[in-house]
């Protein structure tokens, strides 16, 4: 089953769960399930680096938050939609699929360098021949070994994806192998010359190399995406709906740039903060999910 159709799937069953959900558990304040993608190398120092943050809102909201790494952004969305998880901090593509199949809505994007941008990119090393998105694209790069993220990542997999489809690539066909990895793990195979090229985005490349886990000289950035929304704080269409609450959770979101400056461990390093938003915001990703037929429009 594919992802779309495991979405629609889990979608249907939450709306028809969530009125016994809303009327119990969340009235007498229950913990809040806060997932987070997995943004860091492993699931420990994932958990470490948002429990911070997990305990900032809990304090702000005067509710036990309970941190839940999940490792793919297509289970965080899937997780959204059948009731794990009632806030998410995830990627801009695991948001809009969240959205488009089981109504969870954006309340705030993370701000990084000052920024609710980033970008997708396409990395290759200086060993591999390939000196530009041409020489990948082309008969440079046919039969060469590539990597994509998740399905269910933006910069990993559907803006790139996206990109080749414009330029007439079917991935599949054109290199003789593709995989499905994670981000580190496709900066790591590309630099050590195991992959030919890869899909990742800015942050991860730059993360990666300040912590020395991969080397500059051994990451080579032949194409970058047209600007991209950040990542997405969202909650579940039941939260949603309690609007004084989820002003509550914005403005615990919006205190944490200024908290930064005594408390660093809040967030990541470049990190800055957050900013509030709606959906309309990830209208870019939605359109390229839409274009490629990851998303079909909504009747």
């Amino acid at each position: 089953m594919n992802t779309t159709r495991r979405l629609m799937t889990l979608a249907a069953v939450t709306l028809l769960a969530a009125p016994l959900w809303s009327g119990t558990a969340w009235a007498q304040g229950a913990p809040l399930k806060f997932g987070v993608g997995m943004f860091q190398p492993d699931r420990e120092k994932n958990d470490a680096t948002y429990r911070p943050l997990a305990q900032h809102l809990s304090a702000r909201l005067g509710r036990t938050v309970e941190l839940r790494t999940v490792d793919s952004w297509e289970g965080l969305a899937k997780s959204l939609a059948n009731g794990e998880t009632d806030i998410a901090l995830m990627g801009p593509w695991g948001y809009v699929l969240a959205n488009h199949f089981s109504d969870a809505q954006v309340v705030s994007t993370i701000l990084y360098q000052g920024k609710p941008e980033y970008f997708a990119m396409i990395v290759t090393n200086p060993d591999s021949g390939l000196s530009s998105v041409q020489d990948l694209i082309g008969p440079k790069g046919k039969g060469r070994s590539f990597a994509f993220g998740d399905k269910g990542s933006t910069s990993g997999y559907l803006i790139p994806f996206h990109y080749f489809m414009q330029q007439g690539i079917d991935p599949e066909k054109h290199f003789a192998r593709v995989v499905y990895t994670k981000h580190q793990a496709i900066e790591t195979q590309v630099a050590a010359g195991q992959l030919d090229a890869g899909a990742d985005y800015n942050r991860n490349r730059t993360a990666m190399i300040d912590q020395g886990l991969i080397q500059t000289e051994r990451s080579k950035v032949i194409w970058q995406s047209a600007p991209l929304p950040n990542d997405a704080v969202a909650v579940s269409a039941t939260l949603f709906k309690d609007k004084a609450f989820v002003k509550r959770v914005q403005d615990a979101l919006l205190e944490v740039g200024p908290l930064l400056k005594s408390q660093p461990q809040l967030l990541p390093a470049n990190y800055t903060g957050f900013v509030n938003t709606d959906n309309a915001f990830y209208k870019p990703i939605r359109d390229a999910g839409l274009a490629t037929g990851k998303l079909t429009p909504k009747q």
